[in-house]
């Protein structure tokens, strides 16, 4: 090679060296799917605890990572647009929760970038992996304990109701769970001799028809079966109408209790939030989702609200108050 030619060509590798550096510097993109709302309450709580998990790995927003939150705010059938629009955007993960539509949805849309779920239900017995330990594919996560807390759940009402013989189920039928926990709940009702039915929902609206018919009815409890629009945008709905037409009610996460629900039994979310936080961390820092296990969230809690419970005229017995991890007053 002729000298001219080796500088020519040295110098046309010089130039591009920036290029190349900026590439491999340049700031990854996170894309958040949540199928909730970006209201305030759970979903500010959840994406803090997110956001400190992500930089106790190293990623700092906005300085070292963005991160490209999209909401569905309840509404299922905009998830597969808004993992669409992430996609096109190139992102360097996909944190799809807190539920299997939203799991659904991202693996719909991509073979290729990472995903992260969050989802109630064994995610192998879902088809979202192939086992908890080997995923395999493009995605993992966390499996946190909603449906499998059902019949807990139901005993709980039960313990706090000696003698309610009907108990009723808030369902929202577009949930990929709603079929699942109505059957896991009338299994559980008719094992301990309570009959158990369900009403339906949606939205906003058809909430208000369904305690209608709920205190027409004369149902003696209530539970509310695990879906996102009910927990992040309609919990306070929720809470309000069961105080209103005066229905025991209990609920699948703390905030509803916060919101002044009864009583609730189930995950703590922000530890699965957590996790999803440090995961995504290390997949920005290069680990591949078939070598990272499903992890399996195991911290519950039981939270009671007392001053609910006066308001309905009910007394908690002390053996459920000493098992409770917190007593609202």
């Amino acid at each position: 090679m002729r000298r001219r030619d080796f500088t020519a060509l040295l110098g046309g590798a010089a130039a591009s060296w920036p290029l190349v550096a900026r590439a491999q510097h340049a700031t990854p993109v996170v894309g958040f799917l949540y199928a909730g709302s970006p209201g305030p309450g759970m979903t500010s709580n959840v994406t803090a605890v997110f956001r400190r998990a992500l930089a106790e790995a190293g990623y700092v927003e906005p300085q070292t990572v963005t991160i490209e939150f999209r909401y569905a705010e309840g509404q299922y059938d905009k998830l597969a647009e808004l993992v669409a629009d992430l996609v096109r955007r190139q992102v360097s993960v996909i944190v799809a929760t807190p539920n299997l539509n939203a799991a659904r949805a991202a693996q719909a849309a991509t073979a290729t970038i990472p995903i992260l779920f969050m989802v109630s239900d064994d995610p192998a017995k879902l088809g979202l992996v192939a086992s908890l330990n080997r995923p395999g594919g493009n995605a993992t996560g966390v499996n946190y304990f909603l449906t499998e807390l059902v019949a807990k759940r139901i005993e709980l009402l039960r313990e706090l109701l000696p003698r309610a013989a009907h108990f009723s189920l808030l369902v929202n039928p577009s949930a990929t769970s709603a079929e699942p926990s109505t059957r896991e709940a009338t299994a559980a009702g008719s094992a301990i001799g309570v009959h158990v039915d369900p009403v339906y929902a949606r939205d906003a609206r058809e909430i208000e028809v369904a305690f209608t018919a709920l205190a027409h009815n004369k149902t003696d409890a209530l539970l509310v079966l695990p879906d996102t629009f009910f927990a992040t945008i309609a919990r306070g709905q929720i809470a309000t109408l069961a105080a209103r037409y005066a229905i025991p009610a209990i609920y699948t996460v703390r905030e509803y209790v916060e919101a002044g629900g009864l009583m609730s039994y189930g995950p703590k979310l922000s530890e699965s939030y957590r996790q999803l936080g440090l995961y995504t961390g290390r997949i920005l820092h290069g680990a591949k989702p078939t070598d990272l296990p499903v992890v399996q969230s195991t911290k519950l809690e039981f939270v009671i609200n007392l001053k609910t419970a006066k308001a309905l005229g009910l007394e908690v017995p002390s053996t459920m108050l000493a098992r409770a991890d917190e007593v609202i007053e």
